[in-house]
């Protein structure tokens, strides 16, 4: 009998052991949007300056936690150019590698765009990355856009057929601060996800104007945006900014989370880790951002 029970413990632990690295994380990454730094007073709920030290503290927590790297979702200075200087002075301290989308506020006083995505180390205006067998697609929906600098370029004329859309639609999205994609970075889009069915890579998503739910907020073409993402059962999530008080749906079984700002408080925060496991996507918010989890429509490959 005795010799049952040392049996049945030893497997009971074994067994324990082994749930535990099922459940352990196969990534780990920080989270963050609109910080939208700026050297100037508080305007109505936008605590401009108050940023910088809420983006040091949310570096520092990443540092701690060993996230293996971090994604900015975009809006990281508000009004000018020469802000980025001490938001990338914060970033250096970072001790894992970040990865950036633009915002719309981060096109103030660029008047070319390839300087920008040089002044954030971004390899293009939209790219993917992998992390094992993860795919990160960083998309630009800021691409098309009034504040982008699309005047005399092919762009402009893809601009007045969103907003003609939009008012023939009866859709809520048609202002300034919006801006969508191109058809031609439509159909990278669209043929990375079929090259990444094939591969049995799993997809990540990630937009500065959300996609869902709609609202005022959203992409111009947020709905062929959808339509394209949700053709392929490797895309886990979608996550976006630009909402600061946060949004949360699921398209078509894809959950679609909108993080809430940083800039949005005076005192507290809006950051995140993003963990992946075998069978979930757990977000662990910290400050105004809620902690959720997801269990995967389609099973990971």
């Amino acid at each position: 009998m005795k010799m049952f029970i040392r049996l049945f413990t030893c497997l009971f632990f074994l067994g324990g052991s082994a749930l535990a690295q099922d459940i352990s994380p196969i990534l780990k990454f920080g989270l963050f949007a609109d910080t939208q730094y700026a050297d100037c007073t508080s305007e109505n709920a936008r605590f401009y300056r108050q940023a910088l030290r809420k983006l040091d503290t949310c570096i520092n927590y990443f540092n701690q936690q060993n996230v293996q790297f971090t994604i900015n979702l975009g809006d990281i200075i508000d009004r000018k150019n020469s802000d980025l200087k001490k938001i990338m002075s914060s970033l250096a301290h970072l001790n894992n590698e970040i990865y950036h989308i633009t915002g719309n506020h981060d096109y103030k006083e660029v008047t070319d765009n390839s300087v920008l995505y040089r002044q954030l180390s971004m390899p293009s205006e939209y790219y993917s990355f992998k992390k094992q067998n993860w795919v990160f697609i960083m998309l630009n929906t800021n691409e098309v856009s009034a504040y982008a600098n699309v005047t005399g370029t092919e762009k402009e004329q893809e601009l007045a057929e969103m907003l003609e859309q939009i008012k023939r639609t009866g859709g809520k999205q048609a202002y300034r601060w919006n801006g969508g994609i191109s058809r031609k970075q439509m159909k990278w889009l669209d043929d990375l996800l079929g090259k990444c069915e094939r591969n049995h890579n799993n997809v990540l998503i990630f937009t500065h104007h959300p996609l869902y739910p709609q609202s005022e907020f959203t992409a111009l073409n947020n709905m062929e945006i959808l339509n394209t993402i949700s053709k392929y059962p490797c895309v886990k999530a979608v996550f976006s900014g630009h909402h600061h008080a946060g949004a949360f749906g699921y398209y078509e079984g894809i959950p679609m989370i909108t993080q809430e700002g940083m800039i949005e408080t005076e005192a507290q925060n809006a950051y995140s880790i993003v963990e992946i496991t075998r069978d979930s996507i757990l977000v662990k918010g910290r400050g105004r951002v809620p902690s959720r989890s997801f269990r995967y429509s389609h099973l990971p490959y």
